[in-house]
């Protein structure tokens, strides 16, 4: 079977159907394909008591605001899961669920896009590619070296703790997702011990407001990527790690390790059984303090320019130090552990994409979603224009430009 259509989106999570309304707003004809189903990874991605680290009045997709009784609240996976299929529903989104886009390829002579599907072949004037950056979860070599009575996932598998094995866990990775599966094991009960990494952390709440709101008022979500300091290479950034679980608190490692937790610095050898750690943990944990200290610097500077009354706040105080024992090794079978939660992210996978648009690291080469082959677009990317762009508060605006910029390329004749 053959079709052919104006354009085609492919992936049906927020950034899909965002581009889709947005499309569907300017008449333009499209259809949005989906490997699964409609908020594929919202569903089958992320854990029970997963919630938004940002607020739920951030939820700005377009033509279809945040419209709950709990603005200040933070959205758990499945309410997250049913304002996305609320949203598909609200428009009417063409999204064919279970059709994957295997090859992507374009006819230059022809201007044209040839997708091959799981349901044939189909041919685009434009295509869209919304498809996220985290694709492959990454995992490193070193965990073929574990004993095979340990139970490994990636953090994108786990549950909760009751669907672990009984003993100690190890999570590896402390990014949001390692921090917060940290969290959830440790409120569990379970021993739990930590490899800290260098991501960073803010507070949650700071002098009478959600964090998220001052760096909001101070225009952090609105920030171009070429105007950041680290251009580009901002990309590459981890992201702040805090929580929006019980109405929204800070995660604070080292209160944690008050409590019980294990703290180890970056994990660095698996051999026989025995871990072995970087000797970082206490830098690591001092960067991520500092970061969120120069956020509330920042944050002060702009309540006294504006003259804002605002409550003050005493500055945060490390409660627990490392000792440097943290570094020494650690035998698996002697700590108890039972399993292994890897929490180091995802890398992109594009191979899907026959066209010649991406950079050495794999990445695709964009100015705001626009690449260099007329006709292909990404969005939904972090960082793709601002921090907002991967995120539910600035997808809206990036898909608006880019469907103003398609209508505006679309022949005459398509657009009577």
């Amino acid at each position: 079977m053959h079709e052919s259509h104006d354009t085609v989106v492919i992936g049906a999570g927020q950034a899909g159907l965002a581009m889709s309304y947005c499309l569907t707003e300017r008449g333009i004809e499209h259809v949005v394909l989906e490997r699964h189903r409609i908020a594929h990874a919202w569903r089958t991605q992320r854990w029970d008591s997963f919630c938004l680290v940002t607020p739920n009045w951030q939820c700005t997709l377009p033509g279809f605001p945040y419209a709950g009784d709990d603005p200040e609240g933070f959205m758990l996976r499945d309410e997250i899961v049913a304002y996305i299929d609320a949203y598909a529903r609200s428009f009417g989104a063409p999204v064919r669920e279970g059709v994957a886009a295997k090859r992507l390829a374009y006819a230059a002579d022809r201007r044209e896009f040839t997708l091959t599907t799981a349901d044939g072949e189909m041919t685009a004037q434009r295509v869209v590619v919304a498809a996220g950056g985290y694709h492959v979860a990454k995992i490193p070599r070193m965990a073929e070296r574990l004993p095979p009575t340990i139970v490994q996932l990636h953090s994108s598998q786990y549950r909760n703790p009751e669907a672990l094995p009984p003993g100690a866990v190890l999570v590896v990775g402390t990014g949001q997702s390692g921090c917060q599966i940290a969290e959830d094991l440790h409120l569990a009960g379970r021993q739990v011990h930590l490899c800290v990494g260098g991501a960073p952390r803010v507070a949650r709440f700071y002098r009478g407001k959600d964090v998220v709101e001052w760096l909001d008022k101070l225009g952090y979500y609105d920030l171009p990527v070429e105007q950041h300091p680290l251009k580009e290479g901002v990309r590459r950034n981890a992201n702040h790690y805090v929580t929006g679980r019980g109405g929204g608190r800070d995660i604070d490692l080292r209160r944690f390790a008050l409590e019980g937790m294990r703290l180890h610095g970056r994990l660095t050898e698996v051999q026989d059984g025995v871990l072995q750690f970087g000797d970082d943990l206490a830098a690591n944990l001092d960067h991520a303090d500092s970061v969120m200290e120069s956020i509330k610097t920042t944050i002060d500077g702009y309540i006294a320019e504006n003259g804002i009354e605002a409550p003050t706040e005493e500055r945060y105080r490390p409660v627990w130090q490392p000792t440097g024992d943290e570094a020494a090794p650690l035998d698996l079978g002697a700590a108890g552990i039972s399993a292994v939660i890897w929490s180091m992210g995802f890398a992109t996978d594009y191979s899907w994409i026959d066209v010649p648009i991406f950079d050495g690291r794999g990445y695709p080469v964009h100015k705001r979603g626009v690449t260099n082959c007329e006709g292909l677009y990404f969005l939904g990317l972090p960082w793709l224009h601002t921090w907002g762009s991967g995120r539910f508060s600035g997808i809206a605006r990036d898909a608006t430009h880019l469907a103003e910029l398609i209508d505006s390329r679309r022949p005459a004749a398509a657009v009577s």
